[in-house]
């Protein structure tokens, strides 16, 4: 089972050995449950028995083994068996149970939330808090976290009497323990800078942790709760205390000293004289990895000051003779940044820059060039001097940044630099070629030397610009400045000078600061991703639907439009994309019960190699008018019996109970027995592939039998562009391989997990470009009852959100998701009872809306 082999098939004689006394033994047993259960449901309840005799053991250890592997099974049927087996260990004499039972809680929470609730864990696991022994306290304040962050009602609140038990549990729990109580109290607000001092005191030990994780999760309890404290004492001493953790974080490992430094470039934004006196520690070392020599370099500028800026300059200066290109041109950017934050060191940093300058190193040279632009922003009209030098490099210059930055300080400056003109028509031979930032400072550069100096030599200079920039270009930005330059000086040029020559907003400091609101989401999430990644947490996490939230979403979806229009109609405006090209429709989708075999062979069980991704449930798909369990369609014949000797196939890809089937017929009309059958699909877009033996008895002549092919995802790959081709090839022990082709439709395989609610569809309809909205039209196809229409796609996992008027038609919303979290967000509009439909969709994998459009025409169609 770990390498990977499916071996769900023995699940039966494996459930068998649950009874076992060896302990090793009967981990195994729990592991194999635990991996397969998801995909044998039924045959899981087999195991309960055991599981509530084994929550009882006189053994601790097998007791906690119980509750933890029923938590981790994850099948409905089994939650109800859960319940009082979990609700005895919650109160159990030996600790390790507990502990264990609390962290259930949360993974039950995760499957069905009423029934927690229902059931009063929440205040049993409140009641651990006031446990006796760290370890419990610890997990139950993990497993309320939890379970708070995926409510939206508030579950877990920290008064002063848990917050008292939370910080003599501090004490005496593991790392991982103190990690998840200072999660939990660095979101408690102080009720006075009094409490807060006392909370800080109780904290400050953690500092001193060997796991850097404490120290981090302390860092930030600490200055959350330094926000409250009033007393410029105390808070200059806690900066003094909370330097010596954090310098010796930075001398771990590589990956440990990346993570502090992202962590402490954050802390230094919001207090930066807790490492003011300790930048010399941010100094590169030479076996440093580039990762982690960056984001010293950032830090470093962020600690710069008048005090310590000789000496920083002399590391950026020796950083810059390194061999790293990269690693260079930002230690020179690093100099110009220093330069514009400190005014009073800007002219020791400018005559470093001059001394790189000499080294005559290209990117070097490049860099300074780029940086020295800015610091003519920050200080006009004071260090101009050095243009001379500059002007030397001119026939260097080969990137586009570089290049935009010389022509600006020549068009700036023109009436100070004699050959202004000739330096600028060294770049116009080129000017169709060069990149547009280029073409743009060549432009306005040229229109200041005309405003400037309005002599012969620039009057026909700025005729060829503005030729070549409205009549050669096909950049529309280039083009309307040039028609605008041109009006100016056509009409006004007094007001031309007014308008290019104004006076220019003087630079700030730009150090990469982030925004304050940011800033102080990120504090309050330090020693998480979202702490490295720099992005609040809702911008790379999806948070995963509780019953809750699905019993409110059911709600609005049932009656309530009001509150959507202003989204949706955001929705509409966005939904006029060039239309895709008609594919064929694939066979439809209706759900295809199998006829009765002559035989009824048992079927392969499905192995569950995707675990989650593969739970899809599409309940029978049947127009809603017609009886509930109505004759099954014929399936389609894709091997006749005159193409394949007498034998005809005839099969279609199904979803039964949440898996993926293929379901065959095979019909014997030829004058001999068939037997020992077998069937491959060859390399697809869904990597479909047989998930178990192909369970055909011998057909004698004039008989025939069906049977359901369990199918696997994601195993058998095809590369290019997704397509509905499946190719697929049949044997048997009388015959040749019969090869035929078949669709593959994409409804099939939509998640019941695909409901959106409503602020969860429009954040995701906004975060998608607007190039994956794709859009087409279905001239032929009527909505007549819309109720009917909805409950078709519904059998598809395709979940109505919302609906809204528009005009006169009507536009409706759905969701729908496809295994590993594809997600189709799709806007129906149409005129009911009218033909005509337009469908918009936004997915993050728009190179598959050809396949869908085919598959919501075979549903639409009924």
């Amino acid at each position: 089972m770990t390498v990977g082999k499916d071996v769900s098939s023995l699940f039966t004689d494996v459930v068998n050995c649950m009874q076992t006394e060896n302990l090793e033994l009967k981990k195994l047993v729990y592991l194999y449950l635990i991996n397969y259960a998801k995909s044998q449901p039924d045959l899981a309840i087999l195991a309960v028995n055991t599981f509530v005799k084994d929550s009882q053991d006189p053994n601790p250890l097998i007791r906690a083994l119980a509750v933890r592997t029923m938590g981790c099974i994850r099948v409905d049927k089994i939650t109800e068996y859960l319940c009082d087996p979990l609700q005895r260990c919650l109160k159990d004499d030996d600790p390790y149970v507990r502990k264990t039972a609390a962290i259930c809680v949360a993974k039950l929470y995760d499957i069905n939330a009423e029934l927690v609730e229902d059931r009063g864990f929440l205040e049993s696991l409140k009641d651990l808090i006031s446990d006796n022994n760290p370890m419990v306290v610890a997990n139950a304040v993990a497993a309320l976290a939890e379970i708070q962050d995926n409510s939206v009602r508030p579950i877990f609140e920290i008064t002063s009497h848990t917050l008292s038990k939370l910080l003599t549990a501090l004490n005496e729990c593991t790392e991982w323990g103190q990690v998840f109580i200072l999660d939990a109290l660095s979101r408690y607000k102080a009720a006075d800078a009094r409490e807060a001092e006392n909370i800080v005191e109780r904290v400050t030990p953690r500092l001193q942790h060997a796991n850097c994780a404490v120290v981090l999760s302390a860092v930030k309890m600490i200055l959350q709760q330094m926000e409250i404290i009033t007393s410029t004492d105390v808070v200059r001493n806690l900066c003094k205390k909370m330097a010596p953790p954090l310098v010796t974080l930075l001398s771990a490992e590589p990956e440990i000293q990346y993570v502090a430094l992202r962590n402490i470039n954050l802390i230094v934004q919001r207090r930066p004289t807790i490492l003011a006196h300790e930048i010399k520690v941010f100094f590169c070392k030479y076996n440093d990895p580039i990762y982690v020599k960056m984001e010293k370099l950032e830090i470093m500028i962020k600690l710069a000051s008048d005090r310590n800026i000789d000496q920083v300059l002399l590391e950026f200066k020796e950083y810059a003779t390194e061999v790293d290109v990269d690693f260079v041109r930002k230690a020179v950017r690093a100099i110009g940044r220093c330069a514009i934050k400190l005014e009073r060191a800007a002219e020791r940093c400018i005559s470093v820059l001059l001394e790189l300058i000499k080294i005559k190193v290209n990117y070097v040279v490049q860099e300074a060039i780029i940086v020295i632009k800015d610091i003519f922003r920050r200080y006009p009209n004071t260090y101009e001097s050095i243009i001379a030098t500059l002007c030397e490099s001119l026939d260097t210059l080969d990137e586009p940044e570089a290049k935009a930055s010389m022509i600006w300080i020549i068009g700036e400056y023109a009436e100070r630099i004699d050959n202004a003109d000739e330096l600028l028509e060294s770049f116009l031979e080129s000017f169709p070629e060069e990149p547009a930032q280029v073409q743009l400072q060549l432009l306005t550069a040229t229109v200041k030397l005309f405003l400037k100096k309005p002599t012969e030599g620039p009057q026909q200079m700025i005729q060829v610009v503005l030729n070549n920039a409205t009549m050669e270009t096909d950049n529309p930005d280039l083009r309307d400045r040039a028609y605008i330059y041109w009006r100016l000086l056509s009409t006004d040029p007094e007001a031309a000078k007014d308008v290019v020559l104004a006076e220019k907003p003087v630079i700030s400091d730009d150090s990469n600061q982030l925004d304050p609101s940011l800033l102080d989401e990120l504090l309050a999430n330090i020693s998480t991703l979202s702490s490295v990644y720099h992005k609040a947490p809702e911008a790379f996490v999806t948070r995963v639907k509780t019953a809750a939230q699905r019993t409110e979403d059911d709600e609005y979806a049932e009656g309530s439009e009001a509150g959507y229009s202003e989204s949706s109609a955001h929705t509409a405006d966005g939904a006029a994309s060039p239309p895709t090209s008609a594919s064929n429709v694939p066979y439809a989708g209706a759900r295809q019960p199998a006829p009765a075999p002559s035989t009824s062979p048992p079927a392969a069980p499905l192995p569950d190699l995707m675990g989650d991704l593969l739970d899809m449930d599409n309940s029978a798909m049947v127009p809603v008018d017609q009886p509930s369990t109505p004759a099954s369609p014929p399936l389609p014949v894709l091997l006749p019996a005159a193409t394949g000797q007498g034998l005809q196939i005839s099969a279609q890809l199904t979803s039964r109970d949440g898996q993926i089937f293929y379901s065959l017929l095979f019909e014997n009309n030829s004058q001999i027995p068939l037997d020992g059958f077998m069937i491959q699909f060859n390399k697809n877009s869904f990597g479909l592939a047989a998930a178990g033996p192909l369970q055909v008895p011998q057909l004698q002549p004039g008989t025939s039998a069906a049977t359901l092919l369990p199918v696997a995802l994601f195993q058998n790959m095809s590369a290019g562009p997704p397509s509905s081709l499946l190719q697929v090839a049949v044997k048997n022990n009388q015959q040749p391989v019969w090869y035929f082709n078949d669709k593959i439709s994409l409804h099939v395989f939509f998640t019941e997990d695909g409901r959106m609610e409503r602020g969860s569809f429009l954040e995701t309809w906004r975060s998608l470009p607007d190039s994956n909205e794709v859009s087409k039209d279905f001239p032929g196809i009527t909505v007549n009852g819309v109720e009917a229409t909805l409950d078709r796609l519904a059998a598809s996992n395709m979940f109505f959100i919302a609906k809204r008027k528009h005009a006169n038609q009507d536009v409706f919303y759905f969701s729908a998701k496809m295994p590993r979290g594809i997600p189709f967000l799709t806007e129906l509009t149409t005129v009911v009872g009218i033909p005509g439909i337009k469908c918009a969709i936004k997915t993050p994998n728009p190179e598959m809306a050809s396949l869908f459009f085919e598959a919501i025409e075979t549903l639409l169609k009924g």
